[in-house]
């Protein structure tokens, strides 16, 4: 199997998780508010986390928390409004 078809195969296969539902999602950036959004996700959306970061404090329908998941190569939303069904790193730390 060549890297890209296994970078396919990964991705197809990586966990997805619920975004809270109600909410339209800004995706920014970088793990913080003070970055800008790139888009917002639409309503009822999951979402495959491919690392995490630690970042700005957010408060949100499930919890408070500094983790920040990385969905897409530079996009950025805060675990407060996905259902991990963890307080902790779901996924390997971005680099």
């Amino acid at each position: 199997m060549s890297t890209d078809e296994n970078r396919t195969t990964m991705a197809a296969t990586a966990t997805r998780y619920t975004v809270a539902p109600g909410y339209r999602v800004n995706v920014r950036s970088g793990p913080s508010t003070q970055y800008p959004i790139v888009r917002a996700l639409p309503l009822g959306t999951t979402v495959a986390i491919s690392c995490q970061k630690y970042g700005e404090w957010i408060s949100g329908p499930y919890g408070t928390t500094k983790i920040w998941d990385n969905i897409a190569p530079g996009e950025y939303i805060s675990d407060a409004y996905v259902h991990t069904g963890s307080d902790g790193l779901v996924a390997p730390r971005c680099a």
